[in-house]
């Protein structure tokens, strides 16, 4: 069937397969969200985990994400050469489910380091069906032969649905295991598998209607080489380098007010109900902000959004050393929530633009772009929460299990609120300052 073209002869995705495919990303967010927002604190505060060893626990197995996230874009190439698609690896990563439940579902047994181990395990086997699953869905909008703006909606969609799926995690995970105790963890984690296997499934279909419908970008005969070579070849794109930065700080910033938000509702408000609360405020606004970024970008572009949404994050993690009350604090959030919305979308929307570019040079590897994309995510996400179980144990916290309560001391009241604001704010400006080295919006590529 002919694609559907838009202004100026730009080929133009269906909006019902653009709605089949971003599916996948409600499944995503919730592996996203609740490993990310609960892990820290399951371990700490319910399994009696030191700080530090909890921050290993999560560390470790996303080491290992940033060797084999760019195995697979290699793969994936691979695959999509000699089969015309990359469904296989996608059909693997349909059993995330099985990981993201037996991770949650520690042995009644087990404790301190032992249940770090059985937690840390897991995480490692989640991570990697979880890759199986993110990199060829995310080099789906790379294939597609389509321009600037078409790529942006693309993401649009799917960071509406993304968004919605962090939003019903995030809000639907702390809810359900308020209470604190173990078991209580393992039924939230089966819940919200279901969720996954079913959002997976839709994604497949979407993912062969759109390749059918907007034209497959092959990779070239190249991509067959090494994985080494690859990342070469994607680090030596100075425009693809830049992102990269830029996303590993801001992936790193977000990633730890994720892990940070049930400290500071527990021990700055004394009410861990309010964690669902603010993630409410932090997401739901996000669900619609992405449309409205998508118009941002076509007034003045990906890279100017981007800027704005880092500024944001900025000045907005830096506020509650106000010490204003709930009212403001969900304010504040929702702020965020809508900066969070935007830096998702222009700078997974700014990787086909990379991509389309080197074709232009001669080279297409969309799945190796996408590899090192994806391990500079992964890092990002296991750096936020270390870095502030660092923070934590720098303070002096102390962990508790099940039943269990203490007093905290000062300083390590201190460390979560620091760990909170100065430190996501040094991040995002980190990021921030990577991000103005990105060049291609000036010449606005439509490969």
């Amino acid at each position: 069937m002919t694609a559907l073209r838009g202004a100026a002869g730009e080929v133009r995705t269906r909006a019902g397969d653009l709605v089949a495919y971003a599916s996948g990303s409600v499944g995503m967010g919730v592996w996203v969200t609740v490993p990310g927002l609960l892990l820290l604190y399951f371990l700490t505060n319910t399994l009696g985990v030191s700080p530090f060893l909890a921050g290993l626990a999560l560390l470790l197995p996303k080491i290992i994400d940033i060797i084999v996230h760019p195995m697979l874009g290699s793969r994936s190439d691979r695959e999509a050469r000699s089969s015309g698609h990359r469904l296989g690896m996608l059909r693997v990563g349909l059993l995330l489910p099985v990981a993201m439940v037996a991770m949650f579902s520690v042995p009644a047994g087990l404790s301190g380091a032992s249940a770090a181990l059985w937690v840390g395990g897991w995480f490692i086997a989640g991570n990697l069906l979880f890759a199986c699953f993110q990199v060829p869905y995310l080099t789906t909008p790379s294939d597609l032969r389509v321009g600037y703006h078409e790529r942006t909606r693309v993401f649009m969609f799917r960071m509406l649905f993304l968004t919605l799926g962090l939003l019903g995690a995030g809000v639907a995970a702390p809810a359900l295991v308020e209470s604190g105790r173990r078991g209580d963890y393992g039924w939230m984690a089966l819940l919200l598998s279901g969720v996954m296997v079913i959002s997976g499934l839709v994604a497949l279909t979407g993912v062969r209607r759109l390749t059918a419908h907007a034209g497959f970008r092959m990779p070239d005969p190249q991509a067959a080489h090494s994985t080494i070579g690859d990342i070469a070849v994607a680090w030596r794109d100075p425009d693809f380098r830049s992102l990269v930065l830029s996303y590993l700080f801001t992936g790193t910033t977000t990633h730890l007010f994720l892990a940070a938000l049930p400290f500071y509702t527990r021990y700055v408000f004394d009410n861990s109900g309010l964690t669902a609360v603010f993630m409410g405020a932090f997401l739901g606004p996000a669900v619609v902000a992405g449309p409205v970024w998508m118009q941002v970008s076509r007034r003045i572009g990906k890279q100017r959004g981007l800027l704005i949404c880092q500024a944001v994050f900025v000045a907005g993690s830096l506020a509650p050393l106000l010490g204003y009350g709930t009212g403001p604090a969900v304010a504040v959030v929702g702020v965020l929530g809508i900066a969070f919305a935007g830096l998702q979308l222009f700078a997974f929307s700014m990787v086909p633009d990379a991509v389309a570019a080197a074709e232009q040079r001669g080279t297409v590897r969309a799945g190796a772009y996408t590899g090192v994309w994806t391990a500079t995510e992964a890092t990002g996400t296991a750096i936020g929460p270390y870095v502030y179980s660092a923070v934590l144990a720098l303070g002096g916290f102390i962990s508790t299990t099940e039943g269990q309560t203490v007093t905290q001391p000062e300083s390590a009241h201190t460390a979560l609120l620091i760990g909170f604001t100065v430190v996501p704010a040094v991040l995002m400006a980190a990021a921030l300052t990577f991000q103005v080295r990105w060049k291609l919006d000036r010449t606005r590529h439509t490969g």
